[in-house]
């Protein structure tokens, strides 16, 4: 845990908080909710509990510290290589997932592209902050 960029870390898990805000806000929404069967007033009237938000924190952050710790384990130095590996880890073992999940459970296609979309371009932006932002010694 030592050589982890806890700084690194906490910087991509408030930018994927912001981005998960905008692209299931004004980006996807509306699309997003219709294909789970949920409207804004069903939203208003049921908001989210604290568990949600716990549960969300968690989340976003155990992924960070085991990206972290791995980016550690392969070398990996650059922004460009922790785009590239944190790309190739979420495709492989998250979008192709969760795709074949919602095939299965007779979602709508595009239903995958959102959810997974959002996971690619959060794995793009950690990669590219843990991967590049490297700890200095002094750190």
């Amino acid at each position: 845990m030592q050589n982890i960029n806890h700084a690194a870390v906490w910087a991509s898990a408030i930018l994927l908080t912001v981005l998960g805000f905008v692209w299931y806000g004004p980006l996807f929404g509306e699309p997003w909710m219709a294909m789970v069967d949920l409207d804004m007033a069903t939203v208003e009237a049921n908001p989210p509990g604290t568990e949600i938000w716990i549960t969300n924190i968690i989340a976003t952050i155990v992924p960070l510290y085991v990206l972290a710790w791995l980016f550690i384990k392969l070398n990996v130095k650059t922004a460009l290589d922790g785009l590239k590996y944190a790309l190739i880890i979420t495709f492989s073992f998250h979008f192709l997932s969760v795709m074949t999940s919602n095939l299965f459970a007779m979602q709508d296609y595009w239903l995958t592209w959102i959810t997974g979309g959002y996971s690619l371009v959060a794995s793009a932006i950690s990669g590219l902050i843990i991967g590049g932002w490297q700890k200095r010694s002094n750190e």
